[in-house]
């Protein structure tokens, strides 16, 4: 006999196989539907035949198709049909993370068209698929991570009116309870997303990044992670990279081969001209998604590039939005080929022209690291909804619940819209003494409504006396106090011409009192020949009246008797913004400090706005022509230039230069490079304390 290998010659091979068989589900059922014979994999898995299953299924038919003559053991060549409700039932001896895997591929059958089959299929809480239709003649797999709260789970297949359903095969099997943690990173605002444990999830996307198919078979969750060269924007840019999975050392803490496995860990792309000293583009992978659900992201990093620690550095990006800066793995792992993980949630109102775009590229804030960067893996999961669906608005009891569509694209043309008046306002604060050509004649309300508040300068407090208003039955109940014609017309004299505080495309704006005048309104009566038609001012109505914001102008009720469309505001007793900044000479002109207050301000509301929605940034250059002027300024060196030649003496120069970037770092080219709008509120307000 030979001699045994050395010890520290075994010891990956143990890690590996002990790792690999560290977690054994408690629950493993594997059914093929259909089948007269139990079905093995080369995986190592067995499913059950269909009569070794029929005690799960509860249904009153028995209706099968299958295909002639198949030599070897397959999960599609069998399927059952359901022309009416019917369920499997199964008993969980673990409550808790569960995998669900459903089969599908559309048999030919004498009396069934399965390829026009639709129908819904549900769990106990969870809708899974919603009026299903598998139209292609591919195999199709769904996969699923719900928690199984009690000691049976019900799955339920429902039939469309004179449709059926079907099933090929069905996977319920335990997943590790710590597979996905509790919180992640929230991409839009930036900040801590808790209670991702509530939802359940579809697996979108699962790719190995720089590395080939990885099968059930290598996978201890029997998970499958595609290649990801098809959702590579520009592969030129990428070079795969791979190394020995043995060199790969899992932390302690940290990721498992149950977070993924060695053979995700060990390949990767990064850049292909990673060794040029001025990279100018990202890796870009692009996934077609549901914009109405948000979605789960992780991604997957181990540095196999790097030879020392502290030489890799790079940023991560998802729809154009920063989700995390100057990363470096060496530094959070403590050594190299070390995996670590990093989850996102991205919101339904982030999402953009149906796609999640997650980005890598090297970041220009470490000089001594050499420009590059990587990604492993990455999966993306859709998330539960409100109504606890993963596809549509019904919940799994047949009622409609969910997010308003109205509200997600009322908000979105909000946000497109504060965009643009953010920009804007950075550059006005400084600049307003050259004054637009006959201001003295203009008379418009939009102004005057900009969505700010700013209690917390001096200038601009309101002293009206706070009223609680309440809400009564009807079309619009609780959407704010339903105000009658006869108050609305007592409150500002019968609309007296004299009361117009502004006017715009809408109609009139009014100044009114009630409770004897110790409140006054803004009221906004609709024009008869404006464009705006009932739909648009119900829109407005649900979309402002659930903003509560002290930098938000508030909605606090409407009218809309006898074919009146008319909106009550707060009304702002300082007048607009424009008065302050180049108005009439009897306003004192506003300090340095209190132009920076309104940006905080305006920043906070827009922060505020941007709460689940994200701001694609991508406006025509010929609509921030101010903007456009003060950058040429301040890059001919004349910055002096753009600021208000009142206060220009009171600024200091570093709190100037800092201001300055800020605001032009809102219009980068790419929206990748723009900071989000927490990023502009919080430089705003270092500026505000380097003056003091």
């Amino acid at each position: 006999m030979g001699r045994p290998p050395p010890i520290p010659l075994l010891l990956p091979l143990l890690l590996i196989l002990t790792n690999a068989a560290a977690f054994t589900p408690a629950d493993n059922y594997l059914i093929n539907c259909g089948s007269p014979e139990s079905t093995p994999l080369d995986d190592g898995r067995v499913f059950k035949s269909d009569p070794q299953s029929s005690s799960y299924l509860s249904t009153d038919e028995d209706i099968l198709a299958s295909l002639p003559n198949i030599s070897s053991p397959s999960l599609y060549a069998t399927a059952r049909i359901f022309h009416h409700l019917s369920m499997y039932r199964f008993l969980i001896s673990k409550p808790g993370l569960h995998w669900i895997r459903l089969h599908f591929y559309p048999l030919p059958h004498p009396t069934y068209n399965l390829t026009s089959a639709t129908f819904t299929v549900t769990t106990d809480d969870t809708v899974l698929l919603h009026g299903f239709s598998a139209a292609t003649s591919k195999t199709i797999i769904k996969e699923y991570l719900i928690n199984a709260t009690s000691d049976k789970l019900t799955l339920k297949f429902s039939p469309m009116k004179n449709s059926a359903a079907f099933i090929n095969a069905i996977e319920l099997v335990s997943a590790p309870d710590d597979l996905i943690p509790d919180t992640a990173a929230a991409v839009s605002p930036a900040g801590e997303f808790s209670g991702v444990n509530k939802h359940s999830f579809e697996v979108s996307y699962r790719l190995n990044v720089g590395g080939p198919l990885v099968t059930p078979k290598n996978d201890t969750l029997s998970r499958t992670w595609l290649p990801s060269d098809a959702y590579l924007a520009f592969p030129e840019g990428a070079r795969n990279v791979s190394v020995p999975t043995d060199t790969i050392t899992y932390p302690k803490g940290g990721a498992t081969p149950l977070t993924a496995p060695y053979s995700v860990y060990a390949t990767a792309d990064q850049m292909a001209d990673s060794s040029t000293a001025d990279p100018n583009f990202n890796l870009t992978w692009k996934m077609s998604i549901d914009p109405s659900f948000s979605y789960l992201i992780r991604l997957h990093f181990c540095d196999i590039v790097s030879k020392g620690l502290n030489e890799l550095y790079f940023n991560v990006y998802i729809n154009g939005m920063t989700g995390a800066a100057n990363l470096d793995l060496s530094a959070l792992t403590s050594g190299l080929a070390i995996p670590y993980y990093k989850d996102f949630v991205l919101n339904a109102s982030a999402i953009t022209n149906g796609s999640v775009v997650v980005q890598v590229g090297p970041t220009s804030n470490v000089i001594s690291a050499l420009p590059n960067a990587i990604l492993n893996g990455l999966e993306v999961m859709k998330m539960s909804n409100s109504a606890g669906s993963l596809d549509g608005l019904f919940s799994a009891d047949g009622k409609k619940r969910g997010q308003s569509s109205v509200m997600r694209v009322a908000g979105e043309v909000g946000l497109a819209l504060g965009a643009l008046a953010s920009l804007l306002l950075l550059f006005a604060s400084l600049r307003w003494c050259r004054k637009p050509r006959g201001y003295e004649k203009q008379k418009t309300f939009s102004s005057w409504l900009l969505p700010l508040n700013s209690s917390q300068c001096s200038f601009m407090t309101s002293k009206s006396k706070s009223t609680t208003f309440s809400t009564i039955s009807g079309g619009l109940n609780q959407l704010g106090r339903f105000f009658s014609l006869n108050e609305l017309k007592e409150a500002t004299k019968n609309f007296d011409e004299k009361s117009v505080v502004g006017v715009g495309g809408f109609g009139k704006v009014y100044l009114g009192e009630i409770d004897g005048g110790a409140t006054k309104l803004a009221i906004k009566r609709g024009n008869p020949s404006s464009a705006q038609g009932i739909n648009e001012f119900q829109t407005e109505i649900q979309l402002l009246s659930k903003l509560r914001h002290r930098h938000l102008v508030s909605l606090i009720g409407y009218c809309d008797e006898q074919s009146e469309m008319i909106l009550v505001y707060e009304y702002m007793s300082n007048g607009p913004l424009r008065d302050h900044l180049y108005g009439p000479a009897a306003l004192p002109p506003l300090t340095w400090r209190q132009r920076l207050e309104v940006c905080i301000g305006a920043a906070k509301g827009l922060h505020y706005l941007h709460t689940g929605a994200a701001l694609d940034p991508a406006l025509p250059r010929e609509q921030v022509n101010l903007a456009e002027w003060a950058k040429q300024q301040h890059a001919k060196g004349a910055t002096e230039k753009i600021v208000d030649p009142v206060i220009s003496g009171t600024i200091g120069k570093d709190s100037l230069i800092k201001y300055v970037e800020t605001a032009e770092k809102c219009l980068a080219e790419y929206g990748v490079d723009r900071p989000s709008m927490g990023d502009v509120l919080w430089n705003i307000e270092v500026v505000v304390q380097d003056e003091v």
